[in-house]
């Protein structure tokens, strides 16, 4: 789907009430079950589990302004879990030494330009001690 055609869905969601918007869900997934060519994208585990609340709520035929309500609360804890996995993969990151930005490289020293080979540990080099 093309980003102009996107844009003219969600203008028309917009000014939709949400009684409505969720009657054009429920008309998506009907086109969807009937003609629908390729598998939709996977969404994720916290997708999932919004959608299944959100799809247990209207089966119980609570508002949609509750279930308008309920549903950011559940995005915003989603944002809080996001920012949380972001935290910790970041300190996974530094703590194997995974840096994003530029660091000290670890790992032997590269042989000197000569050709020649460095100096053992704890000998002296090249007119040395």
């Amino acid at each position: 789907m093309n980003e102009f055609l996107k844009k003219r869905i969600e203008r028309k969601l917009e000014s939709l009430a949400d009684e409505r918007v969720y009657q054009v869900l429920d008309y998506i997934e009907f086109l969807e079950s009937k003609y629908a060519t390729r598998s939709p994208e996977s969404p994720s585990a916290l997708q999932r589990l919004a959608e299944t609340v959100e799809d247990t709520l209207r089966a119980g035929h609570i508002s949609a302004t509750a279930i308008k309500s309920t549903m950011d609360t559940m995005a915003a804890a989603g944002r809080v879990v996001g920012g949380i996995a972001a935290a910790g993969k970041a300190v996974v990151d530094e703590v194997t030494g995974q840096r994003s930005a530029p660091g000290p490289r670890a790992g032997p020293e590269p042989p000197p330009a000569s050709g020649q080979a460095p100096p053992a540990q704890g000998a002296p080099g090249p007119g040395g001690a």
